[in-house]
């Protein structure tokens, strides 16, 4: 896929510490994007940097096949974590301001503004100060206030951050909705759960290097254990006795009202072989591959890395 957004040999000092080493992102066009790394690998320098709040040591960005410049900004929504509303003013009032520093004129972002409050059900908002709203509604703001001007890239840290599961829900919903509309998007985030649910490709930063990158299924196969889950019911001979001649049992249970077994198998076993295997002996309600999620793939690869 073509890339949309691309660091190529991104450096970063400061002071004695390596922020960013040689670090190589491409995020496709019209993708959600998932820049993963624990605290302190260098995520927020490379978003820093391509929101051109500082520049690269070394290396170079490229937008849409260009170099990176100031005249991009304009083409970039971006809603960071640390959220930066101005508590004394009143909602309608900022959200017009920022509105406008993006280039959009006071008659069409109160068109749009309205759309989208009405969309929310926050029209109650509009002239209440910034501080009188809960963390969550005012990050419900902050959203808006990014995505309003249309920019083709987005780039979003911590989204979810302070809300609760209906909201986090809804603005899940608008993510997709607006790559279904064209924008690129870079999220940035520790929820493993969400990468798995919105992300269609990833890159993992640690200790200031790019050490894992590739589309989510991949990835995750890229990791995989060669676990089987097995669910089934009507035995008409002991299936773990029979699975134990050539496999390892790794777990068994009861699940939805039938029995259940995860089996660890060698590299080279099929699955439809393992199938063949226990079908004369059992009704199989479901036998898929076990993939690890993105979590545990983090957490090794993190680990390996330390």
């Amino acid at each position: 896929m073509t890339a949309f957004l691309q660091a190529n040999n991104i450096v970063k000092r400061y002071a004695n510490h390596l922020a960013l080493d040689n670090v190589d992102v491409a995020v496709p066009e019209n993708t959600i994007f998932g820049l993963l790394g624990p605290n302190g690998a260098g995520k927020t320098t490379l978003i820093r940097i391509i929101n051109q709040i500082t520049g690269p040591d070394e290396g170079q960005v490229l937008f849409n096949g260009r170099p990176l410049t100031s005249e991009h900004i304009s083409q970039i929504g971006y809603l960071p974590e640390e959220r930066g509303l101005y508590k004394k003013m009143k909602v309608g009032e900022q959200a017009l301001y920022l509105a406008q520093l993006k280039g959009m004129s006071r008659q069409e972002a109160l068109k749009k503004l309205k759309y989208w409050f009405e969309k929310f059900e926050i029209q109650s908002w509009w002239n209440k100060k910034v501080e009188e709203l809960s963390k969550g509604m005012q990050q419900k703001i902050q959203f808006v206030v990014t995505i309003l001007h249309k920019p083709s890239l987005l780039i979003f840290d911590e989204p979810f951050s302070g809300f609760d599961p209906i909201n986090a829900n809804q603005l899940k919903e608008e993510i997709v909705n607006l790559k279904k509309e064209g924008s690129t998007i870079i999220f940035s985030t520790h929820n493993m759960s969400s990468v798995e649910e919105l992300c269609d490709n990833i890159t993992l930063i640690n200790k200031g290097k790019a050490v894992l990158t590739g589309e989510v299924a991949q990835v995750r196969y890229q990791y995989r254990d060669n676990l089987v889950q097995l669910e089934y019911s009507q035995a008409s001979a002991p299936i773990e006795d029979l699975l134990k001649q050539h496999f390892t049992i790794e777990q068994k249970g009861f699940v939805n009202g039938h029995d259940l077994l995860v089996v660890k198998m060698p590299e080279e076993a099929v699955l439809n072989e393992f199938i063949k295997l226990v079908s004369p002996y059992c009704h199989i309600h479901s036998c898929f591959e076990v993939l690890p999620g993105m979590d545990e793939v983090f957490i090794r690869v993190v680990g390996k890395n330390a």
